[in-house]
Formats: structure tokens, sequence, C-alpha cells
């Protein structure tokens, strides 16, 4: 007994909603798409999850996140997906795929046939256990990858209003659900081995300014050591965790963000792997040629860096969704991806965006002690990551757009100086067609030549006209 479908996306998270919208613009047939899931919803906005979802007034509820409303795009409810012929096979777990047959056995022992395979199963949550932690099995320990999880961890904060929470981690989803907790007047402490919060991406100076933030809310940081164990009453709750350096810390609940796995062991054996992810082309195309592969379990060519990456981030997720969808139906009008890695996060007032990459040497500009600053990242004599809290929505989209432009940096004192001018002049200056293509995929390919081109005007109308520019432009955003 089993059904055949001609697309199936095997995933139920972001990309899976982000590639449904992109299959019925591209008027798939009904009843030729089929999106199987573990979890019993359709897919909606996970970044949700970490933030209006804890909120104790006005919470974020489903049905209002699903897919694809952090783009702007339609809500796709059950309804939409059903008057749009997809067929859904939610809660149910995929037992193995066979590539070779194309087809997938259930947990049911169902078989489902397919002719194309979208893999978006994204990652699971890194548990306690496999880092030799014992007893993260109590009811008061959280983790947070899914709505179940969510829900969970609201139950428990309501469990201990004005309680302690501990928080293990500190990167995206400990900085996040710190922040969600502060508003829910918990107290919280957050543990990571590293120097500082968001080590992957951060500098330490520009750490230092959101855990300073922080600390003015109330959350204490002890950092550079890892948790060794609990301890836990009669009833099984934890009470304190026990810090490798000997600290212990009496607790409510536990938070724990430690980091993700691609869930990739269905198909391992079977395509080709890199860096943790499921290899693909710029097309989003694996080692077979009828299985593709989105989001955090896919890793592709960066076509800005000349490298593959895998990203773990929502926007790479819906964007390569699109882009495998793209490349199935329309395969003679698709250019490989020319994704520009971005990450963002908004938390209390704060609200942040990264372009790029974070490699090279660091230029910091703006106040530190306001509300306005960023940083540069330039390699080989080229910017190649651009960051920046607290910009309105025209200077992110300059940040992005000089980031993808790679200009050629010779004086890093006079970047420093410039700071932010610096991006928005360069926006200004780019010539029209930049602007028209810069969000087709095939933007890197027609600039490979023109950049050289760009650099040498730039090296002329800039001389003449940057110090200026920047120079009023920072009196003015002072003046803001």
């Amino acid at each position: 007994m089993g059904r055949a479908y001609v697309y199936v996306i095997l995933g139920g998270g972001v990309a899976a909603g982000y590639a449904a919208l992109e299959f019925s613009r591209r008027g798939v047939g009904h009843g030729e798409l089929c999106i199987i899931s573990e979890e019993s919803v359709v897919p909606y906005e996970r970044p949700a999850l970490s933030k209006g979802f804890l909120l104790p007034e006005a919470p974020t509820r489903l049905p209002s996140f699903h897919t694809c409303v952090g783009a702007n795009e339609e809500r796709l409810t059950p309804k939409w997906y059903n008057e749009h012929g997809i067929e859904l096979v939610l809660g149910t777990r995929v037992k193995s795929v066979d590539v070779r047959r194309k087809t997938l056995l259930t947990s049911l022992g169902e078989t489902i046939s397919y002719k194309y395979l979208i893999i978006a199963t994204g990652a699971r949550a890194l548990k306690l256990e496999e880092f030799g932690v014992s007893g993260p099995d109590a009811e008061n320990v959280c983790y947070l990858r899914n709505v179940a999880d969510a829900t969970r961890l609201v139950e428990v904060m309501q469990s201990c209003p004005g309680g302690n929470a501990v928080i293990i981690g500190g990167g995206y989803i400990g900085m996040e659900c710190a922040a969600s907790m502060v508003i829910n007047k918990m107290n919280v402490t957050m543990v990571f081995p590293e120097a500082h919060c968001m080590a992957r991406l951060f500098t330490r100076k520009i750490a230092n300014y959101y855990e300073d933030y922080y600390k003015s809310k109330g959350v204490k940081f002890i950092k550079g050591t890892v948790l060794s164990s609990f301890e836990k009453d009669s009833d099984g709750k934890v009470t304190s965790v026990v810090l490798r350096d000997g600290t212990k810390l009496l607790t409510d609940m536990v938070v724990v963000g430690i980091g993700i796995r691609p869930n990739t062991s269905l198909i391992e054996g079977q395509l080709t792997l890199e860096k943790g992810g499921i290899k693909v082309n710029g097309l989003m195309q694996s080692s077979n040629s009828s299985v593709y592969a989105v989001g955090d379990v896919a890793t592709f060519p960066v076509k800005l860096f000349g490298e593959t990456r895998r990203l773990e981030h929502v926007d790479s997720a819906r964007k390569s969704a699109k882009h495998a969808v793209a490349s199935l139906m329309a395969p003679n009008k698709t250019w490989d991806f020319d994704y520009l890695p971005f990450f963002y996060s908004r938390v209390f007032t704060l609200s942040w965006q990264f372009y790029g990459d974070n490699v090279g040497e660091v230029v910091h500009y703006g106040d530190f002690l306001g509300s306005t600053f960023g940083a540069y990242w330039v390699k080989n004599g080229y910017l190649v990551g651009s960051f920046l809290e607290g910009g309105t929505k025209e200077e992110y989209e300059a940040i992005a757009k000089a980031t993808r432009l790679k200009p050629r940096i010779e004086d890093l004192a006079e970047l420093e100086r410039q700071g932010l001018g610096f991006a928005v002049l360069i926006g200004q200056q780019l010539p029209p067609v930049v602007a028209t293509v810069a969000e087709v995929p095939s933007f890197g390919v027609i600039m490979n030549k023109p950049l050289h081109a760009w650099h040498a005007v730039a090296g002329v109308v800039l001389a003449a006209s940057i110090a200026g520019f920047g120079y009023w432009y920072g009196r003015r955003r002072r003046k803001w």
C-alpha cells in the first residue's frame, strides 16, 4: 500500500512552507506535491518561538505565524494547502529513504514514492546527554526547537513566576530566550564556555555592548565554564545547576541552547555529505539528480566567497527553498543560487543585522555608548562582512549592498572614520543596472568583470565625495 507524487518535501519546517508557496506560484498541479512532517501542524515561522511566543502579554500563537508571514507573504494555513491541492502527511515519521528506488517508508509502514525529493529536514537541538551530562530529562529542563518545546517552556515559566532560570549557551537561542524571560520577570543567569556571547559572530567589542545591556536588565553572565551536573529534589525536578568550576546555581528551571545538528541520518551513505550537511550544487541539487536539499541541512556554494557553506538561519532556509523549486520547475531559466549570508536578531529594543562573512581584519565604527554602531570585516583588501545595530531600513540595505559589492579597501583608518557613511554612499553611487539585478541569482556572475571597473570609478568618485559626505552623515546621525 502506498502513494505516489511528482514532488515530495521531506520535513515540515520553514523551508517546506516557502517551497510550497513557490510551487503554487509556478503552477504545480493538484495532487502532485506532498509534504511529510513529524510535526502535527503545517509549516510555521520558527523565529517566533523565541520571541513573541514567550511573551507574558498578548503572546504569539498559531495560526498567526504560519509561513510565509515572516517574509511578508501569504499565511499558509491548512485551508490554503487544501485549496491548492497540496497533500499533507503530518505527525508522521519517515523511517527510511531509498534514494535509488525513489521511495520513503513511514513508521506506519506506508511507502511513498516520488519523482523528485526536496530534503528539508532541518536540524535537531543538541542534547546535554551528548556531552556526558546526566539528568536532562527533568520536567523543568527545556529545549527550544519546535512549537511543542515552546509550549512546554511557557508552562514551566508559568509554574515558577519570578523564579530563577539558568540558560546554558550564549548563542541565538540563549540570548533571545534570556530577553524573553526577563520580560517574564524571571531572574536569569547565562552560562557558556566562550569568552563572550554570540562568539561565532560577534567580536568582543560588539559582545560587550549586548552583555552590558543585558546586565542592565538584570541578567547575570558566567563565562568560561560549562555545566557539569544537576541536583534534583524528590520529585525529579532540577533544583541546582553545578558547573565544572564548582559553582552551584539554585534554579527553578533550565533552558538549554547549545547548538544544533543537521538531520542527515536518513540519507547517509546514499548522498554526498560535506561540512555536516548534504552537499548540493548551485541549483540545490544533491549528488543524486532527483534529490534536492535546502535550509539547515544543505551545504551549498556561496559564490561571493568561492566556497561551500552550511548556514543555520531562517533567511537561508526561505531563499534556498524557493531557489530549489525554481530549479526544479524552470531549470533552463534558473541561475545558480547566489546567496549573501544574512543573520539578524531583535531583542528588547535592540535590532541588528549582519551580512557576509566575519573573517579578516575588523573595523568598528559608531557610538558604542549610544544606540547605533557597527563593524566591517576586511579580508585581503576587500570588504567581506558588515554588521549594524540600530539602523534604519535604508541603512541596513546599504550595508547589504556594500557587502555584496566587495569594494576594495585600502585605508582601514579612513574606513573607520567614514563608518556607516561609507556603505550609504556606495549604495547611492551604485550604477542602476547593479541595483536592478541585486536580487536575482546571476548578480555575482554579472559583476565579476564590472566589479573592477566600478573599483576604478569608485577610486575617482569616492575620493572626491566620501570624506565630505561621511562628515555630514556622521553629524546628522549624532543629532538623531
